[in-house]
């Protein structure tokens, strides 16, 4: 039986575990992408595709942060106080700029959410996150390429 997020899955378990990713679990996607660029799988198309998921759960908790109240943020997303404070922090200090950073681990998603509940302009918002996680995807296919 195969694994849900094994690389043999491909294309469709990378979209979905990106954008799991970038909103309600503990995950990392980026174990598959190299695990997949590493095997047989298109580097362009694997890099594409792991930016679209994990931007677009982004986007989601982007979203969750004008709409949702404290139930979904804490809940759901499980994003803790001290989390929380410390995007507030990141993102006083430097302003939607921070943004390019969401692909972070731990904080990233928090910085999201500030973007939502700072009413960040979408247009502006969704151009940092595609950026930042873009260039993180690319770098590590590279990296990847690099190695094998």
């Amino acid at each position: 039986m195969l694994d849900f997020f094994s690389p043999e899955l491909g294309y469709p378990a990378l979209f979905f575990l990106s954008f799991l990713a970038a909103t309600i679990l503990p995950l990392g996607s980026e174990w598959l992408l190299i695990a997949m660029v590493a095997g047989s799988f298109d580097p362009s198309s694997s890099v594409l595709i792991a930016t679209a998921g994990n931007t677009l759960g982004a986007c989601t908790t982007y979203f969750i942060g004008i709409w949702g109240g404290t139930y979904l943020i804490e809940r759901v997303l499980r994003i803790d106080e001290t989390s929380q404070k410390k995007a507030h922090h990141f993102y006083s200090k430097w302003g939607q700029w921070s943004l390019l950073l969401s692909w972070l681990p731990v904080i990233g998603d928090p910085l999201c959410l500030v973007g939502g509940i700072a009413r960040v302009r979408f247009s502006f918002f969704f151009l940092l996150v595609l950026v930042g996680k873009f260039s993180r995807y690319a770098a590590l296919t590279w990296l990847t390429l690099q190695a094998v």
